[in-house]
């Protein structure tokens, strides 16, 4: 009999103590402010601005950097204004990283009429000397930003120096869908610099927040499932949503609009963004 009830103590006593530490844990997480004044990384110390009138909007903050490695670059940022009434197709990119299937990067970007692409990466905002972990990115230790960038950079960049895979997909959308979530995003990106906002590993990360502004134009609500939570999936999700071409299976799919040996064939070529879709199969749009 005591020794039951030397046992029901202890794990009375234990479960008091959990509840006392993830309590303290919530109060030290809750107590955390996002800001925008910190010791950026040089690759991304600059929030991008977009700045629209009627059918332009001017942007701001472009990154174009040029890459030698991955840590080695020079700065450059851009300013260019596009012709939203141009805007020719919404793309899906999915870069793998690891060999565990499940994790990868997501982000998207735009082709108008003229041959430019506008890339927008959502991604953590790291200070000097942070690195990335997914304990520490559901503790409100890194803030969110949007990478708004030309593709000769952030496709560039993960295909030749990261050397990870990348799929570049057209998205069936129509060309005011496709309008609806580039504005979307780029007014995401403005709030930013007034309402800074923590990055999440599973609730705010680069595919749950584009999930949001791909609801904008879903003909139905992307649900929540494990190829959101593991975006190494994702390209799967939008095949079975019908956001990609579903008139060939998956793996057929990802073999056609795999990119790496065009950005390595086309790297820093001007017309960058047209020569790596050159003759890519393209779905009709709605």
């Amino acid at each position: 009999m005591g020794s039951g009830r030397s046992v029901k103590r202890i794990l009375a006593a234990g479960a008091g103590l959990f509840v006392a530490l993830a309590l303290a844990l919530s109060l030290f997480v809750g107590l955390k402010r996002p800001s925008n004044d910190r010791e950026w990384n040089a690759d991304q110390a600059v929030l991008p601005v977009a700045h629209f009138e009627g059918d332009f909007v001017y942007v701001s903050g472009i990154r174009n950097f040029t890459y030698r490695d991955v840590d080695d670059f020079d700065v450059a940022y851009d300013q260019r204004s596009y012709d939203l009434n141009a805007l020719e197709r919404a793309w899906f990119i999915v870069e793998p990283f690891s060999d565990f299937g499940g994790a990868a990067h997501t982000f998207v970007s735009f082709t108008f009429e003229d041959g430019r692409a506008l890339a927008i990466s959502v991604e953590i905002r790291k200070e000097v000397g942070e690195e990335f972990g997914v304990l520490t990115g559901m503790l409100n230790n890194f803030e969110l930003m949007y990478v708004v960038g030309d593709e000769r950079d952030l496709i560039g960049l993960r295909a030749k120096h990261r050397e990870d895979d990348v799929f570049l997909y057209p998205m069936v959308a129509s060309r005011d869908d496709a309008r609806t979530m580039l504005v979307d995003m780029l007014e995401s990106a403005n709030r930013l610099r007034e309402e800074p906002r923590f990055y999440n590993t599973f609730s705010r990360n680069c595919t749950t927040v584009l999930v949001d502004h791909v609801n904008t134009i879903a003909p139905k609500t992307v649900p929540f499932s494990r190829k959101v939570l593991f975006p190494g999936y994702s390209d799967e999700l939008a095949w079975e949503l019908g956001l990609l071409d579903t008139t060939v299976g998956l793996d057929d799919l990802r073999d056609s609009y795999r990119v790496n040996d065009r950005v390595l064939a086309h790297d820093g070529a001007e017309d960058f963004s047209v020569q790596i879709r050159a003759d890519l199969p393209a779905p009709a749009r709605p």
